[in-house]
């Protein structure tokens, strides 16, 4: 009797879970993050600083020449909420495309060995895209500066 008692017993125990089952687990993943918050706590007391000392060692003391516009040397030509030419723009898309398609290579590289022939043609399709928009783009004038 007192055999039996003890294997319900047993597997009372085994089906019922602790009361602290989840408890723990969510302490140790918050736990993981306190490095990066005194990296980050850190960062940003250093910061402070320097920005508070600059303010306290630099001389304040502004001038009519200092605080007229600077263009280059030269006194402003016009004024300068006027149109940019849109060539400016263009040519500025077109550096941030392709940059940022050439930043694809990066991990590609790393993992050739990986993904084999696949990955391989795969890339090859992408920069013979590229390289066809890149003609496209120069063919049609988009990097001609008259």
């Amino acid at each position: 009797m007192v055999r039996r008692a003890a294997l319900r017993h047993r597997r009372r125990a085994r089906t019922r879970a602790p009361a602290t089952a989840g408890q723990g687990k969510g302490r140790t993943m918050l736990a993981a993050y306190v490095p990066i918050l005194v990296f980050l706590g850190i960062a940003i007391v250093i910061s402070g600083a320097m920005v508070g000392g600059a303010m306290l060692a630099a001389r304040q003391k502004p001038y009519a020449e200092k605080l007229s516009p600077y263009e280059c040397g030269f006194e402003p030509f016009d004024d300068t909420r006027r149109r940019f030419d849109v060539r400016f723009y263009l040519v500025a898309i077109l550096f941030i495309i392709f940059d940022l398609e050439v930043a694809f290579l990066f991990p590609w590289a790393i993992t050739l060995g990986d993904i084999g022939w696949f990955g391989f043609l795969s890339m090859m399709g992408f920069l013979g895209m590229l390289t066809v928009g890149f003609i496209y783009e120069w063919r049609k004038g988009a990097l001609d500066w008259e």
